[in-house]
């Protein structure tokens, strides 16, 4: 006994209170196991590392009026949350199918949604971008009772530093939803001029020290140093913001490292222009009466679906449109952080 007792290995933990390495976040990662510190890292206002905590839930199923036996849309599954909301209103009848270009995490939420009870019969997850929502339709020959798009990036992606979405955490400059196509954030910047890349965060973020950042991204490129990795990129803009007043530098630097990775996010993965192409073929997928609905999380998305809203309106294929961006609740953003900048507009086929 004595001996077995001194074979036993104790599971390995991480020292301290806060792991080093996003794989050492082993009780985050297991929510069902663990639980009591999921419902923790929620209460404090943060979401849990490998979670996404669904924004605005009652709010969408509030305006598409979810009824049994219709056919849905999810343009952006991620991690599933809204999906899972949306079957549980279908009650066993009617179909969603499920759009996702991540071939990681959409592989984790269609086993995960199918365990809880939502298998094929129900839910079809395909690994397709949103802009091609009409291949959809063409295939099965049926138009959408309700369509969500979350433009949002999900957490798992933010969290897991190996996608470099994030820089807070020591990872490769990527920034790719789907990592097997296109090219990384750190390939694209040693394509691009200091004249496009100064457009790129104007643009994309509307960067106050893009030129600033631009011009120093150059340097370091002349100088003969490479940007392949988030906390590089960091560097870069620390350095970039150097002149300015220092009592306004951490929090300068703070918002421009959010702003850049987004330029570049955006740019890697041509944002704005697979939410032109899906806005285009929206009213073509949608069945008459069907209702949309779009979160947006920055003003450079907000505006496209805005202007495509009301033109489409003004034109008779939308019946009605949100006059004003839905909010989510001050309840919400306490206890979900990355809930503050969403917005939310709908529209309703004529």
């Amino acid at each position: 006994m004595e001996n077995q007792e001194k074979q036993h290995k104790r599971r390995v933990r991480y020292s301290g209170t806060h792991p080093r390495s996003y794989q050492e976040k082993y009780k985050e990662h297991n929510p069902e196991k663990y639980a009591d510190t999921i419902e923790k890292v929620i209460r404090k206002g943060s979401t849990p590392a490998g979670m996404h905590i669904s924004i605005m839930v009652q709010e969408i199923l509030d305006f598409l009026q979810i009824k049994p036996g219709q056919i849905g849309l999810d343009a952006t599954l991620g991690y599933g949350g809204h999906t899972k909301a949306m079957l549980q209103k279908l009650e066993g009848q009617g179909h969603i199918y499920a759009l996702d270009v991540d071939p990681i995490e959409s592989a984790k939420t269609k086993e995960r949604l199918a365990n809880q009870g939502f298998g094929e019969d129900i839910l079809t997850v395909r690994l397709q971008n949103f802009a091609d929502i009409d291949l959809v339709t063409k295939e099965t020959g049926k138009k959408f009772d309700f369509v969500l798009a979350d433009l949002g990036v999900s957490s798992m992606q933010i969290d897991n530093p190996e996608r470099g979405f994030s820089y807070k955490v020591e990872g490769p400059l990527d920034l790719r939803l789907n990592p097997l196509k296109g090219v990384s954030a750190a390939e694209r910047l040693k394509e691009v001029s200091e004249e496009e890349l100064v457009g790129m965060l104007v643009e994309n973020s509307d960067e106050p020290y893009a030129k600033e950042i631009s011009a120093r991204v150059m340097k370091w490129f002349k100088d003969g140093k490479v940007i392949e990795t988030t906390t590089q990129m960091k560097e870069v803009i620390t350095e970039a913001l150097c002149r300015v007043p220092k009592a306004e530098r951490d929090e300068a630097i703070k918002k421009s490292c959010a702003r850049t990775f987004q330029a570049l996010r955006i740019d890697v993965n041509s944002e704005f222009e697979v939410l032109y192409a899906f806005l285009e073929k929206l009213p073509e997928v949608l069945a008459p009466n069907g209702r949309v609905a779009i979160l947006t999380f920055h003003s450079g998305e907000d505006r496209l679906v805005k202007r495509s809203f009301k033109e489409l309106e003004k034109a008779g294929i939308y019946r009605e449109v949100s006059k004003d961006v839905i909010r989510p609740s001050a309840e919400e953003c306490a206890r979900n952080s990355r809930a503050k900048s969403t917005k939310m507009r709908w529209a309703i086929r004529a």
